[in-house]
């Protein structure tokens, strides 16, 4: 087993002062007169983000935020060569808590997880059952924040399931669910593959599967909501999408080296992605909007996280759940109304051994930061058969 040691989260004063002194020398381009949101990041809102940014935002406040969960790393060796991958470990004050990882996506980071951690490892302690306890595993993705940059070539979704299972044979555990949204669902969905013996089951809470041939002609209210949100994504939304999967490295220079346009490019999509009418800060605090892109800042890892678009476009499909090759582990799905893709309960059973469907009212892409009690439940509904 590979050797897990801890990992402490400190910046050196000397980086912060950079970033201040970038911002404050951004050279702006000329605003579009009542562009707002229609043309990307509205200009205004940027504007006074990064000044807050530059002169209120508190990352050390934020830095021992993340230090109060316990941080490891290892060397994990999957089928693309060797990476380093570093994750909080947390475990519940109950002994018999299931294990499970959780997973974040783009342009996410575990500190997504700040706010479901402690329900989840301790739900005694926020008004619920001590059986419902989970020792929660959440790994920074190869190539992202605390775990990046990466170091092969073809590191792609079935990887990050390689690895993922590898977290947990190296901590011990050898009967644990998996669950995550956005590459986070890919990242489960590829545990499943790689370790279905010990891999209990697995909860979504972004899913793709389409209609099959014999099941368009008869389609649900929910069904046909869902299309036209694939439509809109296609549409409206996908240009990030074919960039990062196309030519990640020519985008990644100027993100990389603009702190101004890394913060432009994540917001725009936590704005669009979150079910928050318009408003961000009414489901994600500026303070979280802000900590998010400071982990890809400090980290230097932004160019290393969106060329995971272009290898999944190269790697194998032979991994992808289908009616010939199922993911045959007990499978939930909590259903988001903003998420970018939705499925049907029917159209999923095709290709997954589904246990368990909620569809929500509220809430987008994340779920653990915008309905985090939702999540929780929707967890411990899951997995409370599977113990």
């Amino acid at each position: 087993m590979p050797e897990i040691t801890p990992f402490h989260v400190a910046v050196p004063d000397a980086e912060l002062d950079d970033l201040r002194d970038r911002l404050r020398r951004t050279r702006w381009p000329e605003p579009l007169a009542g562009a707002g949101w229609d043309y990307g990041t509205d200009a205004a809102y940027l504007r006074d983000l990064c000044a807050y940014w530059a002169d209120g935002y508190d990352w050390r406040k934020a830095e021992a935020e993340l230090a109060a969960f316990p941080h490891f790393g290892m060397e994990a060796t999957c089928s693309v060569g060797t990476e380093t991958v570093r994750f909080l470990h947390v475990r519940s004050p109950h002994a018999d808590a299931l294990p499970v990882v959780i997973t974040h996506g783009w342009p996410g980071s575990v500190y997504e997880f700040h706010r479901i951690i402690g329900p989840l490892t301790d739900p005694t302690a926020h008004g619920g059952d001590a059986r419902d306890a989970f020792h929660v595993v959440c790994p920074s993705i190869c190539g992202y924040g605390f775990s990046g940059p990466n170091r092969n070539v073809g590191f792609a979704a079935p990887t990050m399931g390689e690895v993922n299972a590898a977290i947990m044979a190296a901590l011990g555990y050898d009967r644990y669910g998996a669950q995550g949204g956005d590459w986070g669902s890919l990242a489960t969905i590829g545990v499943a593959r790689a370790d279905a013996e010990h891999c209990v089951g697995i909860h979504l809470n972004m899913v793709t599967p389409t209609p099959g041939p014999d099941q368009r002609d008869d389609l649900t209210d929910f069904e046909r909501s869902a299309l036209e949100r694939a439509a809109w994504y296609e549409r409206d939304e996908s240009g990030y999408n074919r960039i990062q999967s196309t030519r990640p490295q020519t985008l990644g220079f100027g993100l990389t080296d603009s702190p101004v346009g890394l913060a432009a490019w994540i917001t725009e999509k936590f704005r669009t992605w979150t079910d928050c009418d318009g408003d961000i800060e009414s489901v994600v605090s500026r303070d979280e909007l802000l900590t998010n892109i400071s982990i890809y800042w400090f980290t230097n890892t932004i160019a290393s996280s969106v060329r995971l678009y272009r290898e999944l476009r190269h790697v194998d499909r032979s991994w992808v759940p289908r009616p010939e090759n199922p993911i045959t582990v007990p499978t939930g799905a909590a259903m988001f109304p903003k998420e970018l893709f939705r499925s049907s309960r029917r159209w999923m059973e095709r290709a997954y051994n589904v246990t368990y469907w909620e569809e929500f009212d509220r809430g987008g892409h994340f779920a653990a930061l915008e309905r985090p009690d939702d999540l929780v439940r929707s967890m411990r509904d899951f997995f409370r058969p599977l113990r």
